[in-house]
């Protein structure tokens, strides 16, 4: 850039800056870039953002111009900010996670919420779906992350989950008789398609993004079974088919193979978990190109607690020493047999801001890192079908980070995030 070009540059940004519409220029030096799409890494680059965006991606280390501001990450490996398709910003288990619901308030709740939004978020994880939440404060820490009153991740929630009675879902579940009630599709409880389509439309009236369903039993309710079918085909039809109608993907929690056929069959995004799928499923979400989000980190959180005696209720220990154990295994089953994989941990279940360890147990069960890195950026953008997100390009929103060390060398540098920038903005800087 010549000195004429750099002083009308910042002639511009003078006249910006005095109607209030100034937008910061940042150049980053990157000593080696993922941009998300590539299966090899580059080397020396410069990335320049202005206005939230990737304005330019030039090799070698460039000088900045005038008044710009320079990160140098030249010892860095620089990736598009990940995104994890399954968690819980509202809650976190723990020893005394079944009194909680009793004791804590709607308040206690979104401030919880809020802390676990900027966990993420310092983690590397800028866009994340929540899969179910309490007071549907996931909604209004969405809208308050929008308007840059919180720091976060872009948040795309279900809010309040489906289920039907005595179902995972069911928020009654583990209560004793006179406090059970009898909850509907407001508290997004139902029993038959008539009932399925109103909860949809409930959670459209509450401002969800999406539907989540339990399509079978789950590991950490207070139910016997954590793998049966718990949907007729005929609910999950309506379900998926109301959604449709109000723009809404839908994704079903599910363990056992039949209530993951059944989902699968009506239309559903995306099978959570996915723990006993066998090849009939695995060939049936092929067909419908069906995406699995595996969370194997809740599973492996789940089984090493379950051999502490007393963390979890009798009813719920034997669900998690069985089942967690066993998505690893689902996992690798699923990737040899070429169905399409997103990442997703179920934080909440495991600590927030603990989220990228799921790479690790992903190249443990056989996927390489490349790929598991890729089904946090680019093939997560795809399956939310954003065009702007995922890759480090020209004309993408700055959302990167940077990992110290080569996670394809060592892939539990992904648990080592120094930088963060969201839309733009730097959240976090290397230490």
């Amino acid at each position: 850039m010549t000195y004429l070009q750099r002083f009308a540059r910042l002639l511009a940004l003078c006249s910006l800056a005095l109607c209030g519409q100034v937008s910061a220029t940042t150049w980053i030096h990157a000593g080696k870039l993922i941009d998300g799409v590539s299966n090899r890494i580059q080397s020396e680059k410069t990335l320049i953002v202005e206005a939230g965006l990737i304005v330019a991606v030039r090799s070698g280390y460039e000088e900045p111009d005038v008044g710009v501001t320079l990160i140098d990450l030249r010892e860095y490996t620089v990736m598009p900010g990940l995104m994890d398709m399954h968690t819980h910003l509202s809650f976190e288990y723990s020893r005394g996670a079944y009194l909680e619901r009793f004791i804590k308030s709607e308040a206690d709740v979104a401030l919880f919420a809020a802390s676990s939004a900027r966990k993420t978020l310092e983690a590397g994880f800028t866009t994340v779906r929540d899969l179910g939440d309490s007071y549907n404060v996931s909604v209004s820490l969405r809208n308050a992350i929008k308007r840059k009153e919180l720091p976060g991740p872009r948040i795309f929630t279900a809010a309040t989950s489906l289920g039907t009675t005595g179902g995972h879902a069911d928020p009654t579940n583990g209560r004793r008789p006179d406090l059970m009630g009898d909850p509907g599709p407001k508290q997004g409880v139902i029993n038959g398609p008539v009932e399925a389509a109103k909860a949809v439309r409930q959670r459209y009236k509450e401002g969800a993004d999406l539907i989540k369903i339990t399509a079978t039993g789950g590991v950490l309710s207070i139910a016997r079974n954590g793998q049966n079918p718990q949907f007729t085909e005929e609910e999950v039809t309506a379900i998926v088919k109301t959604a449709n109608d109000y723009g809404f993907m839908v994704a079903a929690h599910a363990h056992g193979a039949e209530g993951m056929q059944r989902a699968i069959r009506a239309g559903v995004k995306s099978i959570e978990h996915g723990t006993y799928m066998d090849e009939a499923t695995a060939k049936l979400m092929r067909k419908y190109d069906t995406y699995y989000v595996p969370t194997i980190l809740a599973g492996e959180w789940v089984g090493e607690k379950a051999l502490i005696d007393g963390y979890f209720p009798e009813v719920v220990r034997p669900k998690a020493a069985t089942i967690g154990p066993q998505i690893k295994d689902t996992f690798s089953r699923a990737y040899k047999a070429g169905v399409n994989i997103v990442f997703g941990t179920d934080s909440g279940v495991s600590p927030h801001g603990e989220n990228a360890r799921e790479f690790a147990l992903m190249v443990e069960a056989g996927m390489p890192p490349m790929d598991a890195i890729k089904s946090a950026t680019s093939v997560a953008a795809e399956f939310l079908q954003l065009e702007n997100l995922g890759r480090i390009e020209t004309d993408y929103l700055a959302d990167i980070i940077a990992v110290h060390g080569n996670p394809i060398d060592d892939i539990k540098s992904m648990q080592k995030v120094r930088f963060v920038m969201k839309d733009g903005v730097i959240y976090r800087r290397p230490d």
